[in-house]
């Protein structure tokens, strides 16, 4: 999609829109933070955070690392949308420094307390929340009002996660949600982004089989999808919710092979966000097997699945494919781009192997080690074009 012109008075090249700060500090805290938790799981580390350890390292991933990308993306692509100015200058730079403070408050609660982390930290998503609203509205873009929905559970879901931790000493049912609401996003917009990118590749470089146009059997998926994670939300036990959870990863599988992914082979930048798709049924299906028989699997393969798997992979495609398109680069990932990308596909399958026991606790490590660098490797090769000013478009 084309950019909007600014006018001679506009501001720094970080500021002009949400994608260049919210990706940068995104990306780096994203590999900063696994390296952080790696020895807080063995013990060596503390934080001042009065979160538990592993409620600490879902809610920086979720609401830390998720929520700057997803802020990131949401600001880029609503002017697009509605063909109103983005948020930029003074306005972007408040909500990257209340994401900051959002970070600082988390890891030193124990100092501030409890009620003032939970208002700076959940400050955040409600005004982006509310930014994202207000801007579609006012653009009458009612066809796109609809992310809204997944937007607004996600950011209640963090304050949900802030009230279960104090009343309750850990997070259960936030954890899910939140999770559940990303998982319907990267469904919902990788239903429209996916196709699309892969349609336009194939018309000029691979003419034959395209993309099926969406359908009844889209929404439909992504319906069911929503159900089941509500379920999984409220009743995560239940063999009804199990069953429901196998039976929406068996649509989304059939949905990922109508897009003719195969046909793309030659693009790394449109077969990254296919295989991040995969981690969907493949994460759903995990879950709802261990639901169904929980003597033989554990949560976290699930868990991982979705989270360093659908959410890691499909993020760092999109974050790539962004700024490239964005900045004014040509659409090539090049052999940097495609190692960035082989190791969050590295980071994301490992992390599932060891959830699923079938290999020693160093796969947890080597599963860290290699998210952190494909993030930081995300800021190292990308980072200078997201500080830098646009330039002339490259031939394709």
């Amino acid at each position: 999609m084309s950019i909007l012109r600014f006018r001679p008075d506009a501001p720094p090249a970080l500021l002009s829109y949400g994608f260049r700060p919210f990706f940068l500090l995104g990306a780096l805290y994203a590999g900063l933070a696994v390296l952080i938790w790696l020895p807080m799981l063995r013990g060596a580390l503390e934080t001042q955070s009065l979160f538990a350890p592993l409620d600490w390292h879902i809610h920086e991933m979720l609401y830390g690392y998720l929520a700057a990308i997803l802020t990131g993306f949401l600001l880029t692509a609503i002017p697009n949308w509605t063909g109103r100015r983005p948020v930029q200058g003074y306005p972007l730079l408040g909500l990257a420094l209340l994401w900051i403070a959002g970070r600082i408050a988390v890891f030193f609660s124990a100092d501030i307390g409890w009620l003032a982390t939970t208002v700076i930290d959940c400050a955040f998503l409600t005004a982006v929340t509310a930014a994202a609203m207000i801007e579609i509205m006012n653009g009458r873009n009612w066809r796109n009002l609809m992310v809204i929905i997944p937007v607004s559970i996600f950011a209640l879901s963090n304050i949900l996660f802030h009230l279960e931790a104090h009343f309750a000493g850990v997070s259960d049912m936030a954890r899910r949600l939140g999770i559940g609401a990303a998982v319907v996003l990267i469904v919902l917009i990788g239903g429209r982004i996916i196709p699309g990118f892969t349609r336009n590749w194939l018309a000029r470089e691979n003419p034959g089989r395209l993309p099926a146009p969406v359908s009844r059997f889209d929404m439909a998926t992504v319906l069911l999808t929503a159900f089941s994670l509500a379920l999984w939300t409220l009743a995560p036990a239940t063999l009804a919710t199990g069953f429901l959870l196998m039976i929406a990863a068996a649509f989304n599988a059939v949905r990922l092979a109508r897009w003719a992914g195969y046909r793309a082979l030659r693009d790394p930048l449109v077969m990254i966000l296919h295989l991040g798709y995969v981690f969907v049924p493949v994460g759903l299906l995990l879950v709802g097997w261990q639901i169904v028989d929980p003597a033989r699997l554990s949560p976290a393969a699930g868990i991982h699945a979705l989270g360093a798997g659908a959410i890691g992979v499909m993020t760092l495609a999109v974050m790539v494919r962004a700024t490239l398109g964005h900045t004014g680069r040509a659409l090539r990932a090049g052999p940097a781009g495609c190692a960035v990308f082989t190791a969050v596909l590295i980071a994301a399958m490992t992390r599932i192997v060891a959830g699923l026991n079938l290999a020693g606790p160093w796969l947890v490590e080597l599963s860290g080690a290699a998210w952190a660098a494909a993030f930081i490797g995300f800021v190292l090769l990308y980072g200078p074009m997201l500080l830098g000013p646009r330039v002339e478009r490259q031939a394709p």
